[in-house]
Parts: C-alpha cells; sequence; structure tokens
C-alpha cells in the first residue's frame, strides 16, 4: 500500500500528511464558522454508531500508544508502535434513539476485502488484523449513560487465530465470552492485547480454549 507520498509514483495525485486542526480555525471566503463548530456539528452526541465506534478505536489507539490514526481505507483500526494491527468491534445496549428493548450484542463485519491504490479491492475477505479487541458499552438506561465513563466499556480481547477459527463475519456476545474469556478493565488493555499475540495458536490471552466454531 502506498502510504508515503514520497514512494508513489510522479504522476498520482497523492495528499500530503495532514497536519491536525486545533479547533479555532476559521473557514475562509465566507463567514462559515470555524473547525471547533464543525466538530460540534458533526459530532455532538458519542452515543452514536458511528462516532461510538471512533471512540472505541480512539482509547484503544491512546491504549497502546498508536503515534497516528490510520487512512480509512486500512483494513484494521489501529497500528502500535511495534507493527501490531489490532481491529476494534463495538456494541452497545443502547442507542440514540428510541427502543422497545435492549441492543442485542453482536459484533459484525469481523472480516474484508483488503483495499490498496495500486491493486484496488482483493478478491476474497480475509481477517486482517493480528488482535480483535471487542468493546461493549454496558449502560442499560440513558440515565446511567455516561459517554465520557471508561469504565462503562467491557473490553474483551482475542487473537487472530481464535477469531478466524470460527469462520465467522459477527459474533454474539456470547460466542465473544467464550473466545475471550473475562472482560479486561481499560488499563489492562496493553498487556492483554500482547498477551494474546504471543499466545499460543488456539488460546487467547487468558487460556480460553476454542476446538469449534462458535457463532
Amino acid at each position: 500500500m502506498t502510504s508515503d507520498p514520497a514512494a508513489a509514483p510522479a504522476d498520482w495525485h497523492t495528499p500530503p500528511e495532514p497536519t491536525p486542526f486545533q479547533g479555532g480555525e476559521a473557514f475562509r471566503g465566507a463567514d462559515a464558522g470555524t473547525v471547533l463548530e464543525f466538530w460540534r456539528y458533526a459530532i455532538p452526541d458519542l452515543r452514536t454508531n458511528t462516532t461510538r465506534g471512533l471512540l472505541a478505536e480512539f482509547l484503544v489507539h491512546r491504549a497502546v500508544g498508536a503515534v497516528r490514526r490510520n487512512a480509512e481505507w486500512e483494513s484494521f483500526d489501529v497500528l502500535a508502535p511495534d507493527g501490531l494491527r489490532i481491529e476494534v468491534k463495538t456494541s452497545a445496549y443502547l442507542q440514540a434513539w428510541g427502543q422497545r428493548r435492549l441492543s442485542e450484542i453482536r459484533f459484525s463485519r469481523l472480516r474484508g476485502r483488503t483495499w490498496s491504490p495500486e491493486d484496488g479491492d482483493a478478491a476474497e475477505q480475509s481477517y486482517n488484523a493480528d488482535v480483535y479487541v471487542f468493546a461493549l458499552h454496558t449502560a442499560r438506561t440513558h440515565d446511567d449513560y455516561d459517554p465520557l465513563d471508561i469504565g462503562q466499556w467491557d473490553f474483551y480481547v482475542a487473537p487472530r487465530a481464535l477469531v478466524e477459527a470460527t469462520g465467522q463475519a459477527g459474533l454474539g456476545l456470547a460466542s465473544v465470552r467464550r473466545l475471550c474469556g473475562e472482560p479486561v478493565a481499560y488499563e489492562q488493555l496493553p498487556e492483554h492485547i500482547r498477551a494474546a499475540v504471543d499466545a499460543p495458536s488456539g488460546h487467547s490471552g487468558q487460556g480460553t480454549e476454542v476446538s469449534t466454531p462458535v457463532v
């Protein structure tokens, strides 16, 4: 994949590395507000599905000390400083809309087609991360839901070998628990992610053996 502008062919339209905004920058050419005002418009609620997924990625990004956010076309979510590829999957009982009942917990899109500027989409779907982190927001009432409380998240960690052995594109909570064992606290994520990579094939970082596919 060509992510380095200097490595791309001379006739490519290759963007430069982005410079992070601070929030106070104003749009030019009209009175259209600031970048901070755009942020408030675009992501005013950390509970929406898309934003909650980004929040979980951000938390894992911070936990492992990642340097930069992945490009949108990458086939995994977080790149650790040591090159470890991490996929973050998110689910929650509550949504940003009215519900008659709590949502069923399911983690989907565990596999997908890789893409590169040179080759486009891969022909087959694959499992593209070294470690999978399943992030579950545990609040069950909106009165309790606090998007800034990291303690409301449960994190389950599994190596690619276990996830790939299921052959599934999505897993329910019971299956994730069978794969990963008990959830870990946010402060324990880095050590459990590393343990998952170092664990023998067929075991999770907590030693849970899985011999048959689960859904």
